[in-house]
């Protein structure tokens, strides 16, 4: 696969057309954003749609719900994360969505994982795809079996120390054997680890994505790179006649290096232009023109 990973990402995004309708590039749902952290589920969902995604969703907290809104009038935010019968309220709207981000700036409150029991229940009973990121790991580092025999895809986005705490090791050496008893709950789960080297592997493919970047570790770099996996997911399983020469099971690999490739050379424009004052703001600039650089050969 790794020698044909390239070729095939040239053919994820759906052409632009005059004959769609709103929704149909992508409908995503962001999980995330707490009293404490707002940026992060606004820099996910803001991504997925600067990549191309037409609707971008974060169900949040009532106490992050009016930050998140005033960042940018183009995402639809609903603060129903920590409402009485949350799971409840949050149910119809999960009908609408392609994909399911969970984990920017979840938090770690304990209440809150209950209701994402609940919510992940919802969605497994409708196989929608998963990608999972930041806090969300770690809640299902505490409980793995959530995902056990999941019916859709799902990825995970841990840098070196979340894979660590997911697997329970010391993330050191190869890191898809060290898999194996996570990667054996479900058939459709496709790890992303985040490194110098980001690797993705799932049962049976393994690609490195390398070069690009820099040296700069903001804030929000995972987040972004969570977004745009979300959102090429969506593109990857919705049209797979795009994706003919990729079997079923190796789709996320692609939306996944997909992402690896743009958030590198987001970074490293960004960087160009601002050194050690870049930030997460400054790289999702550059998605529209690293986008064509990749994506578009322009």
């Amino acid at each position: 696969m790794s020698e044909n990973v390239e070729k095939l990402i040239q053919h994820l995004a759906p052409p632009l057309t005059s004959d769609k309708h709103k929704g149909q590039a992508g409908r995503i749902g962001v999980f995330g954003g707490s009293l404490e952290y707002t940026g992060a589920p606004y820099f996910a969902a803001i991504t997925s749609l600067k990549v191309g995604a037409d609707l971008s969703y974060v169900f949040c907290a009532k106490e992050a719900a009016t930050v998140i809104k005033s960042y940018s009038p183009e995402l639809i935010v609903h603060p129903l994360l920590d409402v009485p019968g949350a799971a409840a309220k949050i149910e119809p709207w999960l009908d609408r969505l392609h994909v399911v981000l969970v984990g920017p700036g979840l938090g770690r409150e304990e209440e809150t994982f209950k209701v994402m029991d609940q919510v992940l229940s919802l969605c497994r009973s409708r196989r929608k795809p998963l990608v999972i990121d930041a806090d969300g790991l770690y809640y299902v580092s505490l409980n793995p079996d959530v995902l056990r025999d999941y019916p859709s895809p799902v990825i995970l986005t841990p840098n070196v120390m979340e894979f660590a705490r997911l697997i329970g090791s010391n993330g050191e050496g190869n890191k898809k054997e060290q898999s194996q008893k996570f990667l054996a709950l479900a058939e459709n789960i496709t790890i992303l680890c985040k490194d110098h080297v980001d690797e993705i592997f799932n049962k049976t493919s393994h690609v490195s994505v390398a070069g690009g970047g820099s040296g700069r570790r903001c804030g929000g770099q995972g987040d972004l790179l969570s977004g745009a996996v979300t959102a090429f997911l969506a593109w990857a399983l919705e049209e797979p006649t795009r994706l003919s020469g990729c079997p079923p099971h190796d789709r996320p690999v692609i939306a996944s290096y997909a992402a690896c490739k743009l958030a590198r050379l987001c970074n490293q424009r960004a960087f160009a232009k601002f050194g050690r004052s870049m930030t997460s703001t400054d790289m999702i600039k550059e998605i529209h023109e690293a986008f064509e650089e990749i994506f578009e050969g322009k």
